[in-house]
């Protein structure tokens, strides 16, 4: 076991506490693909195999729940081809992986509205959920054609078209239409790559979630990477508002 992650075990055994759900916005795949002369597909492989690493090191942390932010709302407005790519890699990546998730008893799930994505993502998309739906392990959390705006504008929508009162609708309520129901709020948002914001990603869930950014680029957040997040979430204390 390295330095690193004996620390994050000592951080939580002196009074320290492991995030109970951890999102992350994983970005930087091109720029790493690009500093390394490489075409941009290269760099989303590169991530993919990232994706894995994260799972196994987060799943042995023993974290319950992790959302992973691969295609945004926003990411349409990219280069058409290489937004099929894309899809064709992450449909690949859903179905190759699927089966193995299962056998580490991880429950699969999708965020965001996925009948917008292509029907072969959907359909690799609906197989893993169904495979690992009544896993009890990690729920693990994919946020494809996602945007938190448009996940809050779906809520109101339901809940005028089922005709619920004002009156009835308080924050309990509100959870219930979201696409993240039965998930719990977020503990930890980590970002890669550098950017300090959080590009309409999960905006009511992280009202009081902490938040850890860095330079690394998604391909390079490897067990040593996690560790450093883990360790600086341990050392924190989250009031919620109190003292």
């Amino acid at each position: 076991m390295s330095g690193k992650i004996e620390a994050v075990w000592l951080a939580k055994e002196k009074g320290g506490r492991f995030p109970n759900h951890i999102a992350i916005i994983v970005d930087g795949n091109g720029r790493w693909a690009e500093r390394r002369g490489l075409p941009k597909f290269e760099g989303y492989l590169a991530g993919l195999e990232s994706v894995r690493s994260a799972i196994r090191c987060l799943n042995q942390y023993q974290i319950k729940y992790v959302t992973l932010y691969g295609f945004s709302t926003e990411n349409w407005n990219r280069p058409q081809d290489e937004v099929m790519g894309l899809f064709r890699l992450l449909e690949e990546a859903v179905d190759k992986e699927a089966s193995d998730f299962h056998k580490a008893g991880i429950k699969i799930r999708h965020l965001g509205r996925l009948q917008g994505l292509p029907p072969g993502l959907q359909l690799a998309i609906n197989r893993a959920t169904e495979l690992t739906k009544n896993n009890t392990g990690m729920t693990l959390s994919l946020a494809f054609n996602y945007g938190g705006r448009g996940e809050i504008l779906d809520a109101v929508r339901r809940i005028i078209a089922e005709g619920i009162s004002p009156q009835s609708i308080d924050e309990k309520l509100f959870n219930n239409y979201l696409y993240t129901t039965g998930l719990p709020d977020v503990d930890l948002i980590i970002r890669t790559g550098g950017e300090v914001r959080i590009s309409n990603f999960l905006i009511w869930q992280a009202a009081y979630s902490e938040y850890y950014f860095t330079d690394v680029l998604w391909p390079d957040f490897d067990e040593k990477e996690i560790g450093k997040a883990l360790l600086s979430y341990c050392q924190r204390q989250r009031r919620f508002g109190g003292l």
